[in-house]
């Protein structure tokens, strides 16, 4: 049987709490980076579904007459939601860059940039749609 010095133990217990501190806060930075995908998911979604909605209702009836139509409307939902995903995405390359400096074992990609880049895509799709008026 090896007996461990005290030392030794609470060297452990500190490198374990060190290393669950280091997890949960990457966890939160990934559920943080999550909830701006799903909300610029949603507006894009939003923005994009407008459009099409007023696209079919209107197809045969002259152009609404107001300061903001159907489309203008869909291509700032779309363009806002693409710039807070944007935001996000910068916020959350500083923070992991940050993290990987001060503790190098911190695992470089997540999949959270992934998802965001994917979500972004489809962004840049729904907006060029509106705007070909495709």
């Amino acid at each position: 049987m090896i007996r461990m010095s005290e030392s030794n133990e609470e060297t452990i217990k500190e490198l374990s709490s060190t290393q669950l501190s280091l997890e949960r806060t990457i966890l939160s930075h990934e559920r943080t980076m999550m909830s701006w995908v799903r909300t610029s998911t949603s507006l894009i979604t939003f923005g994009f579904t407008i459009y099409k909605f007023f696209q079919l209702e209107l197809q045969n009836r002259p152009p609404l007459q107001g300061a903001i139509g159907p489309r203008q409307f869909a291509v700032l939902m779309i363009s806002i939601g693409l710039f807070s995903l944007m935001i996000a995405t910068i916020q959350y390359r500083v923070y992991r860059t940050g993290l990987r400096r001060r503790y190098p074992g911190t695992p470089p990609v997540s999949l959270v940039g992934v998802v965001a880049a994917l979500i972004s895509l489809l962004g840049l799709v729904a907006l060029a749609a509106v705007l070909f008026r495709l």
